[in-house]
């Protein structure tokens, strides 16, 4: 095992000498926002280059503006809207300009319906004639303006419609929307969830046309999840929610002609999923993505809306699975850039408009990150990747032949960066283990810094009156692979002494635990437990991402098996290091981490004695069906895969002390998971802990639940660990 500590707690400015002296974080800290950070609210950058808008709220006078800064000077120049000057328009929370930016359309009286799908009611605002119209007098989906600024596009009642803003007339393009059976332009509970988007219409360039996906969700099976509420009878909410091995929704690909009236569906042959539209520049050419239902073969079509002629750009196989993604970028000729992990590890290609590759612009032992943007007058094309190793992120630029790369920030932690429009300048936000976010403004050509913009001393002044222990990175050699691993010791650790060990993690399919970031709310609860005495460690084992293809889905088929070997190997190595308690050794998780703790307490009973699972998965079958069979195909192809390693087939394993938590309102995790877990525990006549969050989602929060769920964690890490 190879340790390597990063800077450890100077720049917090704790040092022993005043450790008895520091304060210990506490539960109700975190979770009353007593350590928050300060953030760039989103900025979105005009169409000059040179300017950025920020939503700004002032408490004091009650009002909400959209205002104008220099890129170059962070000074305001312009206010695009304040509701102290608009009549009858109170409050807005998010904004979007029109492609000309002469228009805003404004979300108010916003509440979510699931995970990234919201209703709300929706203002057009025109800034030259201060003009406010109200879109629909009930709550709406997704409305997005054409590029002319004329008219609005938006969801209502699994209906799409249009609105004339310049007559104020509304025409229904759809006619058959029906909840739980037909769905038009927004997606259903499993493609929001999996497939990351919900608006699923999108306008061509000219705003000439529409194209949209029709769900048909007649034959998914329903799910029913008791509310409680208030009332003196709970109610149901039923949805469409496709288990795997289930039939999905039947999705279809049309498009509407706006001078016309006429809608046409597309014939995309044997196309199972459509995870992505998208227009490109020519006005009627629209790339679709579609997938077979093992997702291990994906299909870029062009589909020419005028003759509804539909063509190959490019196919992605893997012997797997192959990964959605939003790198796709058109130019101006509709060549185009994407990301790709066809050769071990995740790259940028250029492609010209049929689909022809023109080279591979990235290469190495290294994974691209997020794809920022192409500057066609520079030539070149802005990424976040791995380059400086798995753990941390650079911000680079490299021209088109994939020549002349430039670090334009890559200090070791994690740099995202927000480039302006015309690629000038680009706001870097860094932060590391030891340096809260902090945001500066850079050349983009150069990297170098123009000035700073905001930082959070403050915070770090704060955390040094507190006990904090250091997070060390280091690699741990586990079944042939070096795994990134972080531990914190306590403050005053005492290597003669023994400590019990906690182990974290959540170790889902390309997922990160072991970063080289700021503190989120799980790591500042670690340092309440460190700063009580305990050793706190993750490890992300095989199938987590970041270190080539390989290494992600080694996992296929049998997901939790080796991950939960990795941990039980990761534990007994750790076990042996003079400072730790073998016999005091704990996990944690949730979710994808909560069946991990579960299986990792059973199957490895000779080495956890304690273990904590927060709205854990424990059977596949229970799970729905892009994401279970994206890495598991069916429970008929694979019912070994489903089985073997679901907890509830072998309650008898359980030794040490479980505690089991659930949301009963968790729409993604049902309760049906943690119930069937329970029946399985009782009639194996095992005792164990467990708590039901009433109409709690599967986020586990609201009010105090946050502050309840992790003090009843605490005390039982201290009660059992």
């Amino acid at each position: 095992m190879r340790f390597f500590t990063f800077l450890l707690i100077c720049a917090l400015g704790i040092t022993e000498v005043v450790n008895a002296q520091q304060k210990k974080i506490t539960v109700e800290e975190i979770y009353t926002d007593v350590f928050k950070v300060n953030k760039m609210d989103a900025l979105r950058s005009m169409n000059n280059g040179k300017q950025y808008s920020v939503l700004n709220k002032d408490p004091y006078r009650g009002l909400v503006s959209v205002d104008i800064y220099d890129y170059k000077t962070l000074g305001k120049v312009a206010t695009s809207i304040s509701t102290g000057d608009v009549e009858g328009l109170e409050d807005f929370s998010s904004y979007s300009f029109s492609k000309d930016e002469t228009k805003l359309l404004l979300a108010t009286e916003v509440e979510p319906i699931f995970r990234r799908s919201t209703l709300g009611v929706f203002y057009v605002y025109d800034i030259s004639s201060k003009a406010l119209v109200k879109i629909s007098d009930v709550k709406i989906q997704e409305p997005t303006l054409s590029p002319t600024g004329t008219k609005v596009a938006y969801v209502k009642d699994n209906n799409v419609f249009l609105m004339d803003l310049e007559n104020g007339q509304t025409q229904q393009i759809t006619q058959d929307g029906e909840k739980n059976k037909i769905i038009n332009g927004v997606t259903d509970w499993v493609y929001e969830e999996e497939f990351s988007f919900v608006r699923a219409f999108e306008w061509n360039s000219d705003g000439s046309a529409i194209a949209f996906l029709r769900f048909d969700e007649t034959n998914v099976p329903e799910f029913s999840m008791d509310v409680y509420g208030t009332e003196k009878y709970p109610s149901q909410h039923v949805f469409k929610y496709p288990k795997a091995g289930e039939e999905n929704a039947k999705v279809s690909l049309h498009t509407y002609d706006l001078k016309s009236g006429s809608t046409a569906k597309i014939n995309l042959g044997d196309a199972y999923y459509i995870p992505r539209i998208k227009f490109m520049n020519d006005r009627s050419s629209l790339s679709v993505q579609t997938m077979n239902r093992h997702q291990n073969y994906l299909k870029l079509h062009l589909v020419d809306i005028k003759t509804e002629t539909v063509s190959l750009l490019l196919e992605e196989k893997d012997k797997a699975y192959v990964d959605i993604h939003d790198n796709l970028t058109f130019l101006a000729d509709d060549s185009f850039i994407w990301t790709s992990e066809k050769d071990g590890w995740n790259h940028i290609y250029l492609y010209d408009s049929e689909g022809n590759l023109m080279n591979q612009i990235t290469n190495g032992a290294w994974e691209v990150t997020k794809y920022y943007g192409y500057d066609q007058n520079e030539d070149k094309i802005y990424y976040q990747s791995t380059e400086n190793g798995s753990i941390n992120r650079g911000v680079y630029s490299v021209e088109s032949n994939g020549k002349k790369k430039k670090a334009l920030a890559a200090e070791a932690g994690t740099n995202s960066a927000s480039f302006s429009s015309d690629f000038t300048y680009f706001i870097n936000n860094y932060s590391s283990t030891i340096t809260p976010p902090r945001y500066t403004l850079h050349n983009a050509l150069t990297g170098k810094k123009v000035k700073d913009i905001l930082d959070n001393t403050s915070l770090s002044t704060k955390l040094g009156s507190y006990e904090i222990g250091a997070k060390e990175f280091s690699t741990i050699a586990i079944n042939g692979n070096d795994l990134n691993m972080y531990m914190i010791k306590p403050a005053n650790f005492d290597e003669t002494k023994e400590y019990p060990l906690l182990m974290y993690q959540y170790s889902g399919p390309g997922s990160q635990n072991v970063s080289n970031s700021w503190m989120g709310d799980r790591d500042y609860w670690h340092q309440t437990l460190v700063s009580q005495g305990y050793v706190v460690a993750c490890v992300d084992g095989r199938g987590t991402g970041f270190k080539g293809n390989d290494f992600k889905k080694v996992t296929y088929l049998n997901l939790v098996k080796y991950e939960t070997e990795d941990q039980i190997a990761a534990a007994k190595k750790l076990s042996e290091l003079a400072y730790v308690d073998a016999n005091r050794t704990g996990i944690w998780g949730w979710s994808f981490g909560g069946h991990m703790s579960t299986n990792c307490l059973l199957k490895g009973n000779d080495v956890f004695e304690m273990a904590i699972a927060v709205a854990p998965v424990t059977s596949w079958r229970f799970y729905d069906t892009i994401y279970t069979e994206r890495f598991m195909r069916t429970p008929d192809e694979n019912p070994g895969g489903y089985d073997d390693n679901s907890p509830f087939n072998y309650p008898e394993l359980l030794i040490g002390d479980y505690l089991l938590i659930h949301g009963s309102g968790d729409d993604n995790v049902h309760v049906q998971n943690t119930m069937r877990m329970v029946e399985a525990l009782v009639q194996a006549n095992k005792q164990f802990d467990w708590a039901i969050y009433p109409d709690k989602a599967h986020s586990v929060k609201g009010g105090n639940t946050r502050i309840h769920l992790f003090n009843k964690m605490t005390d039982f890490v201290k009660a059992k660990l």
